[in-house]
């Protein structure tokens, strides 16, 4: 989630609905300057007892933080308190429950991001060496109860942890107990981009279902292959979904815009404070009548902060979100990204993959996402057979589009190898968390805490 600094009292006032639409179309880049953002979280937990540690403990993760200043890391904090780490690769911050995740720099090509990734997880696996601390690429904590949980001092957390129970049942594990890789990409155009979010939307659970990685919940089977994609089913049905919207005809900037001021509000920033306004209407603050701030008009800052409180299976900003992947290993990490750049950074396999969803009812596609949880490469396929059916198929494209590219790393080696750990689940039929139900049932013997071996 977003890390703020500071107030930006400079910032112009929002006076017309052309200052909401700005920002999103500002995103337009043309081609050659399209880049990659990968953002990827991980579970930290204390190697002696497997407990997750507290922001202020002995070499908890406060001091996992400060220690990225080895590597030329800067502190950025709130309140007096080290809340994130700066650097050339991007920012390195923390989720509610202290799980630590890197926002990457927006990166030409996939080897640059998987290097990126490489140099993250060294830096901070030295640290854990040290401190005696692990990291675990999961989608959920496998064995931790929300009590256990520690929280973490960002004052836009406190907020979103009181308001959630307030608006579903399961926000608080969304927040507390879950993990993610997400990849942000550009688009050229409106046009491009309404293309992109709905090819998006249409096959995110496909993505959900090849990086699904959560079956476990406080040490037992949960039922499910990725619990962390059905927790977002009932986390807040203002703020997530499919967004049948992005189908209809006349979808663009100003829709999206629409849609923002109808998501409920959580906070403004102010003078380096979280002020509370959840369930309070953006549309109201542009009135001036917003109960939290009374009179005052929002700013530019105040739309981009809101702009990140919405988590639809696909988020659009000034550039595009896919976020329907379980955390992972490092191999995964490098997939994500691969696979949606293939798809959407090509023309041709942008074409190529519309062709594939674009007779779906929004229907069957909110069918789909339902089913994908619990069943992941074998959820129904609108017209029938599995998801599966068309896994081969989609990967094909995203090869194609990447091989089209034609970026090259030193070796000479184009960017399709990062897609062939997706290429083996999809020649197994058996994803991430299937393979760890297979270890949980058979040489783990029902010891769910034998999935610390799986460490980064």
């Amino acid at each position: 989630m977003s890390t703020r600094e500071a107030s930006a009292a400079d910032d112009p006032t929002i006076e017309n609905r052309d200052q909401l639409v700005a920002p999103i179309a500002a995103g337009e880049k043309p081609k050659h300057a399209w880049r990659i953002g990968t953002e990827h979280e991980k579970l930290v937990y204390k190697r002696d007892d497997f407990h997750a540690p507290a922001y202020d403990e002995s070499c908890g993760i406060r001091d996992l933080l400060l220690n990225l200043r080895k590597f030329g890391w800067e502190p950025v904090e709130e309140g007096g308190k080290v809340i994130a780490m700066r650097g050339t690769d991007g920012t390195v911050s923390l989720e509610p429950a202290g799980q630590l995740e890197l926002s990457g720099a927006p990166l030409e090509n996939l080897h640059e991001t998987c290097n990126e990734t490489g140099r993250h997880l060294e830096q901070v696996k030295a640290i854990g060496e040290c401190c005696g601390v692990g990291f675990l690429g999961l989608g959920m904590w496998p064995d931790k109860t929300r009590e256990q949980m520690p929280v973490m001092p960002k004052g836009r957390y406190e907020i979103m942890m009181r308001h959630m129970p307030r608006v579903g049942t399961l926000g608080l594990d969304m927040m507390l107990r879950t993990c993610t890789i997400q990849v942000n990409l550009d688009y050229g155009s409106e046009v491009d981009m309404v293309k992109k979010f709905r090819v998006g939307l249409a096959l995110q659970p496909l993505a959900t279902a090849l990086f699904a990685n959560s079956p476990f919940t406080e040490g037992k089977p949960n039922g499910y292959l990725s619990y962390r994609s059905h927790i977002w089913s009932d986390t807040d049905p203002h703020r997530t979904g499919m967004l049948p919207f992005v189908f209809e005809d006349g979808f663009g900037y100003e829709r999206w815009a629409d849609y923002m001021l109808d998501v409920p509000m959580y906070f403004v920033f102010r003078d380096g404070k979280y002020i509370d306004a959840a369930g309070q209407s953006f549309r109201d603050f542009l009135e001036g009548k917003l109960p939290a701030l009374p009179g005052e008009k929002p700013r530019e800052s105040d739309w981009w902060d809101h702009l990140s409180t919405a988590f639809p299976e696909v988020r659009l900003k000034s550039f595009l979100e896919m976020r329907g992947a379980d955390g992972g290993p490092w191999n995964r990490i490098c997939a994500l990204p691969a696979f949606w750049v293939g798809l959407l950074y090509d023309e041709g396999a942008l074409d190529a993959a519309w062709d594939v969803v674009k007779d779906w009812t929004m229907e069957e596609r909110e069918a789909l996402r339902s089913a994908v949880p619990k069943l992941a490469l074998d959820a129904p396929l609108p017209g029938g057979g599995k998801l599966h059916d068309i896994a081969r198929e989609v990967l094909a494209i995203s090869r194609s589009g990447l091989a089209a590219r034609g970026r090259l790393n030193s070796g000479g080696d184009n960017e399709t190898g990062f897609l062939e750990t997706l290429e083996e689940i999809v020649a197994s039929g058996k994803v991430p968390a299937q393979r760890l139900l297979d270890l949980y049932h058979g040489e783990w013997n029902g010891d769910v805490s034998r999935v610390y071996e799986q460490s980064f």
